[in-house]
């Protein structure tokens, strides 16, 4: 059954091409706020992360900002039948690039991008591996369909190295920086407490991986921060400029520094950001659980 569904939910996808920006965009909106009536443990997760993230609005403004996100997530979802399957001079005009020579300029070489779980991630992912070959970290998903048609799609421009977080070894991250590929990775998230430090994000104590500021003491690679932005009519992946004065005193320090630049983008775009992931799901000794 479950394979049913996914199958079912990538033909709705694939057809959503077929349909003008506008359409889709319709569509997501009004899929979105059936789900946030509807999927009582998303929006609680949601809320309480904004909850604790932006103590300082009102519910009413958080509200506002978790049911727009959930707008936005449906939106880039339907966007996946451009970018699974549209060419490269479409997807090219689909997805810009602003400071691009910041990813391109060779002497920024070993070179680590961070690329924060925003909504345009995969629209930012795709439209770089136009560019060049990346390296990055992929999840196997449990459902196969699912699974295959990520990969099939993630692999349609200069073929990316992808490391499974399953068989993870930092010596393959590694070796991968010292051949020069520039490495994508995907920091904002909580994978327990092994190997993870705890450091703020928006103040809150943040159980964090700390593989950043380790591999920039390894190999001396600089680090640019990548977000993608979605627009009316597509997206904008903007990079940053390598990071000045990093790694800097210490790992706990540089990690609560990648924090704080995660933290300026949020506030840019508040309501692309994926706040539905339980970000605060393991506590400091001591503490209790907040979902």
């Amino acid at each position: 059954m479950n394979q049913l569904f996914a199958r079912l939910g990538v033909a709705l996808i694939n057809l959503a091409g077929l349909l003008p920006q506008r359409t889709r965009t319709l569509i997501a909106n009004m899929l979105a706020d059936a789900f946030w009536l509807l999927a009582r443990p998303h929006r609680h997760v949601t809320l309480t992360n904004l909850r604790l993230c932006f103590a300082q609005l009102t519910e009413r403004e958080r509200a506002r900002i978790g049911r727009n996100s959930f707008r936005n997530m449906l939106r880039a979802a339907l966007d996946h039948s451009i970018l699974w399957h549209a060419d490269r001079a479409e997807i090219e005009r689909y997805v810009r690039i602003e400071g691009e020579q910041h990813l391109t300029n060779s002497s920024n070489r070993p070179l680590i991008v961070i690329a924060p779980h925003f909504f345009g991630l995969d629209a930012g992912g795709v439209r770089v591996s136009i560019l060049m070959q990346l390296a990055s970290i992929y999840s196997r998903q449990k459902n196969s369909v699912w699974d295959d048609w990520l990969l099939k799609a993630r692999r349609r421009f200069n073929e990316p190295i992808l490391i499974q977080r399953q068989d993870l070894n930092m010596r393959q991250v590694v070796r991968v920086l010292k051949d020069r590929v520039p490495f994508y990775y995907l920091p904002d998230t909580d994978l327990g407490p092994t190997n993870s430090i705890f450091v703020p994000f928006f103040g809150v104590a943040a159980a964090t991986i700390p593989m950043v500021s380790r591999l920039a003491r390894l190999t001396g690679a600089k680090v640019v921060m990548a977000v993608t932005e979605m627009t009316r009519d597509g997206y904008i992946i903007h990079f940053d400029s390598p990071w000045s004065d990093f790694p800097g005193a210490s790992i706990e320090d540089d990690t609560a520094r990648m924090n704080r630049e995660l933290e300026r983008w949020i506030l840019r775009l508040p309501d692309q950001y994926l706040w539905s992931h339980k970000r605060f799901k393991t506590r400091p000794p001591g503490e209790g659980r907040v979902y």
